[in-house]
């Protein structure tokens, strides 16, 4: 019967949506999809053909938190008992599969191990075995978004990644991937957060299949340096627009590798790292100069892109030693 998984649930959809069980989510930015049965959990995500077959005893419960980006759809599943699943993703896709613990499954029955990704390209059939009370977190993007995306920053897919379900990835890499995945599929979306969201899981999973490359010089110092001036002088300009990092590539005409080696030989800190501490700042910058009239903490963290509020709460208090509550209190001291 629903565990802990679901009173979960319901207190999360209590305070933050209206709860959606069972039904379409395709208008939906997120939801949460419930069964009592293994084939209407399987029948519960969209774009899918798959079968479910029950084969471990005992009554059946499933969940499935999803938000659906332009491009991207990425969910969290849950199943009470073990499973055979015969899958196959929508045409024209890639999906990309992991255990959201340490727990293992099988594909193909080959075991996949803790720092090994699943990895099937649309309208290919493939089965997965999966254990009681497993949780396994899944992105399926559409193949041309992720090509153009890949086009864009100079980036080869790599073919051969598609032709085996499993690909060794180091373990630190699947496990920020994890807390990506954990931060977005969430209630609590803004269009701002949702476009960054969208562009940071399509360049992670072009991280994955990208081909090697072999190592190439890095440019001149001058050129990282104006690279860094123009980037800058443009978040500067325009401090309340958010961006992502393709978006900086664009604007700057370079590779993402160029953007991450100028950031880190001119300033010792990724693009990534230098925008979210310059929107901590900006944080900071607005709660000392007052909350307005119904105005809380979390609005202003989530306009600035901060849609975690655990996540904020930590990296606030991490780069400026008090938490953004004491902040406040100290306009008025």
């Amino acid at each position: 019967m629903p565990n802990s998984q679901n009173k979960q649930g319901e207190q999360m959809t209590e305070e933050n949506i209206k709860f959606a069980p069972k039904q379409s989510a395709t208008a939906m930015r997120w939801c949460v999809l419930e069964a009592d049965d293994a084939d209407e959990q399987a029948h519960n995500l969209k774009a899918w053909q798959q079968q479910f077959d029950q084969i471990s005893m005992g009554q059946f419960y499933g969940r499935i938190e999803e938000v659906m980006f332009e491009h991207v759809h990425a969910f969290r599943e849950h199943t009470s008992r073990a499973i055979r699943q015969q899958c196959n993703v929508r045409l024209n896709a890639i999906w990309m599969g992991f255990a959201a613990d340490e727990k293992s499954c099988r594909i193909n029955g080959q075991q996949v191990e803790k720092d090994q990704l699943m990895i099937r390209p649309g309208n290919t059939q493939f089965e997965l075995i999966t254990p009681e009370d497993f949780d396994i977190y899944g992105l399926v993007v559409n193949q041309d978004s992720l090509q153009l995306v890949a086009e864009k920053q100079g980036i080869t897919i790599d073919s051969h990644a598609l032709s085996s379900p499993l690909k060794v990835w180091e373990s630190h890499k699947l496990n920020q991937l994890r807390h990506v995945l954990n931060d977005v599929i969430s209630p609590a979306q803004s269009d701002i957060s949702r476009r960054i969201q969208e562009d940071n899981l399509m360049m992670a999973m072009l991280e994955v299949l990208q081909q090697n490359a072999p190592s190439t010089e890095k440019p001149s110092f001058s050129k990282r340096r104006a690279v860094v001036e123009k980037v800058t002088a443009y978040l500067d300009a325009n401090p309340s627009k958010h961006v992502t990092i393709t978006e900086l590539c664009d604007l700057a005409h370079v590779s993402r590798r160029t953007l991450q080696y100028s950031f880190e030989d001119v300033l010792d800190i990724s693009p990534v790292k230098f925008i979210r501490m310059a929107r901590l700042n900006a944080v900071r910058r607005r709660l000392l100069q007052g909350l307005q009239e119904d105005e809380t903490i979390a609005m202003v963290a989530q306009h600035w892109g901060f849609t975690h509020a655990g996540q904020f709460t930590h990296d606030y208090t991490e780069l400026f030693g008090e938490n953004p509550s004491i902040t406040i209190s100290r306009r008025h001291n």
